[in-house]
């Protein structure tokens, strides 16, 4: 494998880490705060991936849906996730051996995310700082998240690396439809917050059940 022209970019929540009871629990928070329905843990598999903004879009009634009302949730959500953003989350099962062998192979690894950056890189740095991602990029003020493919060209500019020759790593249809705009390779992982039939309706070229199988993928279309 010829791997310096390559590169993994990785959606985090989802993808590299299971979130979904800290965010859920941080969102229930808010929800709770400001006299709303809280929802169970795995209603969130379905309000997660775009940002803040529309986690709360979803999770609010209908009704309740405004700027106003969506910037007082973020607002308090920020709060919240500061303090439970790693009570329950975890890597999930065969990432580690897969960093590490993209690690070893020489590839070059990123990750790009709608989480709010700040978050994004906290995360990072806390659960995945063994591996040597050359670029993280969580959501940020003035740049358009995910499915617009700004921030996958951001990253593919900083890698000087060709898109043809790199492959994006995420659970949800944003991940997909992110891969396809930016001309990159779309894999949908299967042990993330969404369905097969989701990943495979917006674009994606290769499912995998289990990290490690992404090895096999990349040899077939790196050598």
């Amino acid at each position: 494998m010829t791997a310096r022209d390559a590169a993994v970019i990785f959606d985090l929540d989802g993808t590299l880490l299971d979130t979904l009871a800290d965010i859920a629990a941080s969102a229930n928070e808010v929800l709770q705060s400001l006299g709303y329905p809280t929802h169970q843990v795995d209603s969130y598999r379905r309000m997660v991936g775009s940002g803040v903004g529309r986690l709360f879009a979803r999770a609010l009634p209908p009704d309740a849906v405004n700027e106003a009302q969506l910037t007082e949730c973020g607002e308090r959500f920020r709060e919240a996730y500061g303090r439970h953003w790693n009570v329950r989350t975890t890597i999930y099962p065969g990432i580690p051996e897969l960093l590490d062998a993209l690690q070893q192979r020489g590839l070059r690894m990123a990750v790009l995310s709608n989480k709010p950056d700040a978050f994004t890189r906290r995360c990072t740095d806390h659960y995945l700082a063994r591996w040597p991602f050359e670029i993280v990029l969580g959501q940020r003020a003035g740049i358009p998240r995910k499915p617009h493919p700004a921030g996958a060209l951001e990253i593919l500019d900083h890698l000087a690396a060709p898109p043809q020759r790199c492959f994006y790593l995420g659970d949800a249809d944003v991940d997909m439809q992110t891969a396809t705009a930016a001309g990159l390779f779309p894999v949908g992982v299967l042990w993330g917050f969404r369905s097969a039939e989701e990943l495979t309706r917006n674009g994606a070229r290769a499912l995998i059940s289990h990290p490690m199988e992404l090895l096999d993928l990349l040899t077939t279309r790196c050598t």
